[in-house]
């Protein structure tokens, strides 16, 4: 059996790596929006602030949320413990404990990639670099996962990697679906309206589906579609219903490995169920807001019971 010092070291190496690329991805989601005008940029960044669940240790550092201010506290700002330099070193100390559990592929793109992103965030970013160094943040994470899935042992260590991974996923998945609706449209009556639909097609983008989402929907934007293609559509590597498939799949070769079920392996497969079970309309006739943050307290939830039932200490 795995030492649950082990055990969370990969957990939460993967969890960082997760959280650094997703990061990028949110400040993403609010520059896309930002660009669509209809709400002001100090809301659009205070709900990028607040989707990521950061909005008060950034009260505590900066007056007033707009892009430069919040995008450097996201890339830059070691007082934000998820920022990308944050979670990028967090995630590195994580792997160089548990570095005799990882190959040597893995390890180096890691320690590479660290690396690369000090030296590249060492100065604010401008404006004009900004999508270059979004991008460049992505394939360093993007290499360290090729890494990870090309030389693993598909054994427990890759099992408690994934866990982290997915469940970290779910959690910013939720998160960047969320910032559509704490960024407040003029009216009720912009709701369907092209800029509705243009802010939803920038949510798109964001996590990298536009093209996957045009396969299914052709050029329809539809905010139903788009919701049930990022909530509910098993096929798409980011939603979230993909990422509980993945997170009950490893639990369940846990369970099958150590010959006990825990209490997360329930909760992991009710959460499945519901979302199998769940149809988009019946989401946003609850309020998509509302399915959203009863989502990322329920994954929260998930995390601290595998940390329990597997010794994370």
């Amino acid at each position: 059996m795995l030492l649950g010092r082990t055990a969370n070291g990969l957990y939460w190496m993967h969890r960082y790596l997760e959280r650094t690329e997703n990061t990028a991805r949110l400040i993403d989601a609010g520059l896309r929006v930002a660009l669509t005008g209809g709400s002001e940029p100090g809301d659009v960044w205070s709900s990028v602030l607040q989707s990521a669940g950061i909005d008060e240790a950034f009260a505590q550092a900066h007056e007033e949320a707009n892009a430069r201010t919040v995008t450097d506290f996201m890339l830059r700002d070691t007082r934000n413990p998820s920022s990308v330099l944050s979670a990028m070193e967090t995630a590195r100390n994580n792997g160089r404990m548990v570095r005799t559990a990882l190959t040597r592929e893995v390890w180096e793109s890691l320690n590479e990639a660290w690396m690369n992103l000090c030296k590249s965030l060492v100065r604010p970013v401008p404006d004009n670099r900004m999508p270059v160094a979004l991008e460049q943040i992505k394939r360093e994470i993007a290499h360290i996962r090729g890494a990870f899935e090309g030389t693993m042992l598909r054994d427990e260590r890759f099992d408690f990697s994934r866990l982290g991974t997915y469940v970290e996923r779910a959690d910013n998945t939720a998160r960047i679906l969320d910032v559509k609706y704490y960024v407040l449209l003029p009216g009720a009556t912009w709701v369907g309206s092209a800029l509705d639909t243009h802010q939803w097609e920038s949510i798109l983008r964001s996590v990298s589906a536009h093209r996957a989402y045009r396969w299914i929907y052709d050029v329809q934007y539809k905010p139903t579609n788009i919701a049930d293609f990022l909530i509910l559509n098993r096929r798409m590597p980011r939603s979230l219903a993909f990422c509980y498939t993945n997170i009950a799949e490893n639990l369940a070769y846990l369970a099958n490995d150590y010959g006990i079920r825990h209490e997360c392996h329930e909760t992991a497969n009710a959460m499945l169920a519901q979302l199998n079970a769940a149809r988009i309309t019946d989401i946003f006739d609850q309020g998509l807001h509302e399915f959203l943050t009863g989502f990322v307290r329920e994954n929260n939830k998930l995390g601290a019971e595998i940390a329990e039932s597997y010794r994370f200490y």
